[in-house]
């Protein structure tokens, strides 16, 4: 028998933070199962870029929950 997507994500809610990140990952890449290797090489390029400046300390990062608080404000506001 079929779960409902409420049991379902009552479940996944209570995997560790790593088991829910790769859960989400692979659910984000079976809605786009043939990725264009070009697109799929801009992604690489651009992650490597960001961790780079990460490392060398040239940006700034902002705490998730100040993106979170920001996101649901704007949100909001329309």
């Amino acid at each position: 028998m079929a779960r409902n997507l409420k049991e379902l994500f009552s479940e996944a809610a209570d995997l560790s933070e790593h088991d829910r990140a790769t859960l989400a990952g692979l659910l984000i890449e079976s809605l786009d199962p043939n990725p264009d290797p070009k697109v799929e090489g801009a992604w690489a390029d651009a992650i490597a870029k960001r961790v780079a400046e990460l490392d060398a300390g040239t940006v700034e990062t902002i705490p998730w929950e100040q993106v979170r608080n920001e996101m649901i404000s704007h949100r909001d506001e329309d």
